[in-house]
């Protein structure tokens, strides 16, 4: 996977003008693009998107100290004007393209190479578990991405099901953990900047018929899943597991993600202190094009 990345880096460098198509992230990494960038935004700490912008604002800099007139940078990077082009080149610098030209100002954002740091200290337990094909039956809604912290929609919603919907949900309800699962699918692309939306799912895994009208339901296929189980503060130790999954566990497991919903549960009992909670990622044998 390291090397897949670094592949990618250089296909990227290579064509910092054109737009990076999700068929070719998926043809180089053997992820789909939607997996890949939730994953390199936990690796990195920002977004793909956010990545390549600072790479051609950049080399764009470099451009106008030696000598490139703005039109044609604005132009080399798909600007329809140059006023568009130094608008969003100032609120990346700091300083308008002119400026730059004038004073020789720089301002640089190296390329990102990937490597394996083995940081040692905090292990992390998971196990490998394939699971026949399932539904999950329950309630849903667009919900605003959110990161950290309680997100009050998904409270809403939370808030909003009613006593029958949880009594059927209850009823259909027949697979481990016999509770309610939070399940997060449909992100818009924006999501790894955390903007847009997602739609959650609170509901119950099921194999059984679904005979009722207020719930809805998604089919999750046979496949293989990593879980990883987690005690601590609530949400912050369920939050931190899924970010350190996809940044250090994934990169270096033998394992690909697949193009399936996440999905989550925790046991809140008796307060927020000491929460257990598990954390589902559908994953695949990683093959040797895809490392």
């Amino acid at each position: 996977m390291v090397k897949a990345l670094n592949e990618l880096m250089d296909f990227i460098e290579q064509h910092l003008t054109e737009e990076l198509l999700d068929s070719e992230i998926t043809k180089i990494t053997g992820l789909s693009a939607h997996h890949f960038k939730r994953m390199f935004s936990y690796m990195s700490g920002m977004t793909l998107h956010t990545y390549i912008r600072n790479r051609r604002f950049s080399i764009a800099n470099e451009k106008l100290v030696h000598g490139s007139s703005v039109t044609e940078i604005a132009y080399l990077y798909g600007y329809q004007s140059v006023e568009g082009f130094s608008r969003a080149f100032r609120d990346w610098s700091g300083h308008l393209p002119s400026e730059v030209m004038k004073n020789h100002i720089q301002k640089s954002f190296p390329r990102f190479t990937f490597y394996i740091d083995i940081k040692g200290g905090t292990s992390m337990e998971f196990k490998l578990e394939e699971k026949e094909a399932f539904q999950i039956v329950g309630v849903s809604k667009r919900v605003p991405i959110q990161f950290e912290g309680v997100n009050e929609e998904i409270m809403e919603l939370a808030k909003s099901i009613t006593e029958q919907q949880r009594a059927h949900m209850h009823e259909l309800g027949n697979l481990y953990p016999h509770r309610a699962l939070n399940v997060s699918f449909n992100f818009d692309d924006g999501h790894l900047e955390e903007e847009g939306y997602l739609t959650h799912m609170i509901g119950f895994a099921t194999t059984r018929e679904i005979k009722y009208d207020d719930v809805e339901v998604i089919s999750i296929p046979k496949s293989l899943w990593a879980i990883f189980p987690n005690t601590g503060p609530f949400p912050s130790t369920l939050q931190e597991t899924m970010a350190r999954t996809y940044a250090e566990w994934l990169p270096s497991s033998g394992y690909a993600l697949q193009d399936l919903p996440s999905i989550s549960f925790s046991k809140i009992e008796t307060g927020y202190d000491n929460v257990y909670s598990e954390v589902w990622v559908p994953v695949k044998v990683r093959e040797e094009s895809e490392s």
